[in-house]
């Protein structure tokens, strides 16, 4: 099986990279989805305070590597991308279960990220400055630098969405191309 996962901070552009990786024809899941799911269950509120909350308690409880443990047996097609790892533990667990991995980064500046948040308006993007820096600091904790440091690749996400798409598209090809 071929397994990209992506890691990057909220609004650098990995729900464009799903959509990018969809239009190719790969099999996708959303680490976050899961967080989501598992909150809907529970009857938590979908805001940002609580996921995060909801994450971080389970994460204390399980393991810093259970989401991409529940993501696992979700993982059913050859080749697949896996959208947004929190942690070096979730890339270490996806490494030990697939020989062929490749960790893809996507960077965009604080200022970048925040501008796009607040036009996309999820509910757990945050209402305001003080919230998204609050949110930033919630991915640090989980571990996001670690993960992002053992990325195979990098895409830089400052530009135009057409020229994103345009780079992420060939971006996934080349790495989808290499040998295993």
């Amino acid at each position: 099986m071929k397994l990209i996962v992506t890691v990057g901070m909220p609004g650098s552009g990995k729900d464009e990279l799903v959509d990018v990786a969809r239009s190719i024809g790969l099999a996708t899941l959303k680490m976050g989805d899961l967080v989501r799911a598992e909150a809907a269950r529970r009857g938590i509120a979908p805001n940002g305070s609580a996921l995060s909350r909801l994450a971080a308690e389970e994460r204390e409880k399980h393991g810093t590597a259970v989401w991409a443990q529940r993501a696992l047996p979700k993982l059913t097609e050859t080749k697949m991308l896996v959208d947004g790892v929190r942690s070096d533990a979730e890339v270490t667990c996806f490494r030990h279960q697939f020989g062929d991995l490749f960790v893809l980064g996507i960077f965009s500046s604080p200022e970048t990220r925040y501008e796009r948040l607040s036009r996309r308006g999820r509910s757990d993007d945050g209402a305001n400055l003080q919230e998204f820096f609050d949110r930033d600091q919630r991915e640090l904790r989980f571990g996001i630098g670690s993960a992002f440091i053992l990325a195979d690749g990098l895409l830089v996400n400052e530009g135009d969405l057409g020229a994103f798409r345009q780079n992420a598209r060939q971006m996934l090809s080349r790495i989808l191309a290499r040998e295993t």
